[in-house]
């Protein structure tokens, strides 16, 4: 690994998965027998490090995890820490607070669909002090990583920091929620899915023309993400293009849109265009969804590197 490369830093939410393997996602009041359960690390912003670590991409990880008090039990923290660690994320900025880290129980379906519910723990005491905190850091960053699991004002701070030090960010608006109007103009890539990017958008519009309002709010970049379409990318003033997906038997999507993320913000800064980063990270998704879990699932540069030879 080239040390003089500057690191992702990614900012934003370390849970546990709580995943329930069920024949199909339950109607609302509907009791389901299900398979299997496992515990797996996740929480986007651990899962989109975790993705740009095993493509061998220096990155830090700036978030919390829980510890136990006197008024709450912690199971989970140390454990969460040791495999960001193991998985190659730097996690020096990564802190320890009292109370239950955020855990997400899933539901994953046998065709591959899943229901998530986040409950934040740790991620909601990530506050604008947390940032400052790590201030020296985020400004050395390439470029920083963020999502919408950590609260929205600690986003807005963090996205002004880094617009003063000229650092490019990357939104990832999931979990889809309303953004105050300051910051299109900080966010360099912008990657909703469909269901997402219809928030921002207010109405159903094909993915050439949702790209073109999204832009014109002032960001810079933007993918869409649009499953088994593939993905739009487009930029401000310049090119706008599908890339097509690659053809796999999904198993399990849980992080496949956070492998995506990470993978594709570590080709960009590896010199790549837009467009051969998105197939990058199109490839690294698609081995992430033949397999089980989230931060798991996260292919080696090595694989991604075969896979792409095997599907030219």
């Amino acid at each position: 690994m080239n040390v003089l490369r500057k690191p992702i830093v990614v900012v934003g939410s370390i849970n546990m998965d709580l995943v329930t393997r069920t024949p199909r996602i339950p109607l609302a009041g509907e009791t389901l027998i299900g398979t299997d359960f496992v515990t797996t690390p996740g929480g986007k912003g651990a899962n989109q490090a975790v993705a740009v670590a095993r493509l061998g991409y220096p990155v830090q990880m700036v978030g919390m995890v829980g510890a136990p008090s006197e008024a709450s039990q912690d199971v989970f923290g140390q454990a969460l820490l040791d495999n960001l660690a193991s998985s190659g994320v730097g996690t020096d900025a990564v802190e320890r607070v009292p109370g239950p880290s955020g855990v997400a129980p899933i539901l994953v379906a046998d065709n591959g669909e899943n229901s998530i519910v986040v409950v934040p723990g740790a991620n909601g005491k990530v506050d604008c002090a947390a940032v400052d905190r790590h201030a020296a850091l985020i400004r050395s960053a390439g470029m920083v990583l963020c999502q919408l699991e950590i609260p929205l004002e600690t986003i807005s701070h963090l996205l002004a920091l880094c617009a003063d030090a000229g650092v490019p960010v990357m939104l990832d608006p999931a979990p889809a929620a309303p953004l105050p109007d300051a910051i299109w103009n900080q966010v360099a890539w912008f990657t909703p899915n469909e269901t997402e990017a219809g928030l921002y958008l207010g109405e159903p519009l094909k993915p050439e023309n949702g790209a073109k309002r999204l832009i014109a709010k002032g960001l810079r970049g933007v993918v869409l993400k649009r499953g088994a379409e593939g993905s739009y990318v487009a930029v401000a003033g310049g090119k706008a293009a599908w890339v097509p997906r690659f053809q796999v038997e999904a198993i399990d999507t849980v992080g496949a849109g956070d492998c995506f993320n990470g993978a594709f913000a570590a080709a960009l800064l590896e010199g790549n265009d837009p467009w051969e980063s998105a197939r990058l990270a199109s490839a690294a998704a698609a081995i992430s969804v033949t397999r089980r879990g989230a931060q798991a699932s996260m292919p080696s540069r090595a694989e991604v590197e075969a896979f792409l030879a095997a599907h030219t």
